[in-house]
């Protein structure tokens, strides 16, 4: 009777394919299987003690009140700075909207500008709250969808191609979740010229991973002077500095959106954690050595886990340039059977890989790719060797 009561916008939300599979590998960890996990987008490392420090020094001094509704001036201040000498975004602090994570500052933009039926252009593969955010929203997504063989980028000719007179707003992650895919210079440029031409489009920009980022300069689409005033950039502490507990993301973008963002979060949230605003301001102030070493660390792996990969018939990849993951097309296993089940999907497969292997990866269904699966190599060496192994063990016994 209970569930009736739900509201249709409950109903229709679908449940988070990373948490779920996360929990159903805690759950075979519980009845004493070996799992290892391989499923959630979290840094493995500890957040960086100098950053700690400063959160335990805010507590000793009482600054655990209510926060201002954007953020602390402070940071809003650090984050404007962080804009305009890293990205060359100009963005005041005013225009800065600190939220508990980007994921709630992704649900502020959207609510701020969708109405029912507005049409939102994902570009896919996708992480896999963005349809759903937008679906609370009341909105349209549109999906784009690349391929591995075009390094699962969508061209700027594809996007133009999906424009309609409902369309408000182009949404993307570089580098990407789950791909690893990093958009270029020249393929930015291509789009910000694309949608400079439609001035009712907002680009919204997830540069959540732009610390992991393996090409040598991150480039933020906001900072081409044709699409400043159509872009809102979103970003945040969690990978960057392994700061996935803390909850902090923000947002830069036009005042008057920004002005509409903190309206919702006024609303729902009101201001973020105090301390870990602090230690936030800290950690974009200063040179921590740790992120650069995270950084070089998982370039390590990512080279590891690819060789490894590349050894097991049938997958197929690619050469992810950020982030921490591998997106590997694994479509040459549909129609194989085991003893007990058939793959008929990248869903069955994870299934497979997780009951037999007791390795938790995410179905590529979950980002609009269902030939794929995600591998996270947030993980230690060892762990990750002994989980492509077994993978590669359980593999060939499909026939």
């Amino acid at each position: 009777m209970s569930s009736n009561l739900l509201s249709q916008r409950v109903v229709r939300m679908a449940e988070s394919e990373t948490l779920k599979m996360s929990q159903m590998a805690r759950e075979l960890k519980a009845k004493g299987h070996e799992v290892i996990n391989l499923s959630i987008g979290e840094p493995d490392f500890d957040t960086p003690d100098a950053i700690k420090q400063v959160a335990k020094d805010a507590l000793d001094a009482g600054f655990t009140k209510y926060t201002p509704v954007p953020g602390i001036p402070e940071l809003r201040e650090a984050i404007s700075k962080k804009f305009k000498e890293e990205n060359n975004l100009d963005y005041k602090a005013s225009q800065i909207v600190v939220s508990n994570g980007a994921k709630q500052t992704l649900a502020n933009i959207f609510l701020s500008l969708l109405d029912q039926d507005d049409e939102v252009i994902v570009l896919a593969p996708y992480w896999v709250s963005y349809s759903e955010i937008i679906k609370l929203a009341e909105g349209k997504t549109v999906l784009l969808k690349a391929g591995i063989e075009s390094d699962f980028k969508v061209s700027a000719e594809d996007i133009e191609k999906a424009i309609t007179p409902k369309t408000k707003a182009l949404l993307f992650s570089s580098p990407c979740n789950p791909t690893g895919s990093v958009y270029l210079e020249s393929e930015l440029k291509a789009i910000a010229q694309v949608i400079s031409k439609h001035p009712g489009i907002i680009i919204v920009a997830d540069e959540i991973y732009e610390y992991i980022n393996f090409t040598g300069k991150h480039i933020s689409i906001g900072s081409f002077p044709e699409v400043k005033d159509q872009t809102v950039t979103v970003n945040g502490f969690s990978k960057g500095y392994a700061m996935t507990g803390w909850r902090l993301g923000y947002m830069g973008g036009p005042q008057w959106l920004s002005d509409a963002c903190n309206k919702v979060q006024g609303q729902i949230t009101s201001g973020a954690n105090s301390f870990s605003q602090k230690a936030a301001t800290f950690a974009l102030q200063t040179k921590l050595p740790e992120t650069e070493l995270m950084k070089t660390a998982f370039l390590k792996r990512r080279d590891m886990v690819l060789q490894l990969l590349q050894e097991i018939p049938g997958v197929k990849v690619n050469l992810p340039l950020g982030a921490f993951y591998i997106f590997p097309d694994i479509s040459a296993y549909f129609g194989k059977k085991s003893d007990k089940m058939e793959i008929n999907n990248a869903t069955d497969f994870c299934d497979y890989i997780l009951q037999e292997a007791f390795v938790a990866v995410v179905s590529g269904a979950a980002f609009g790719a269902d030939e794929c699966f995600r591998i996270s190599y947030a993980a230690s060496e060892a762990e990750l060797k002994e989980a492509v192994a077994r993978m590669a063990r359980v593999l060939a016994l499909l026939k």
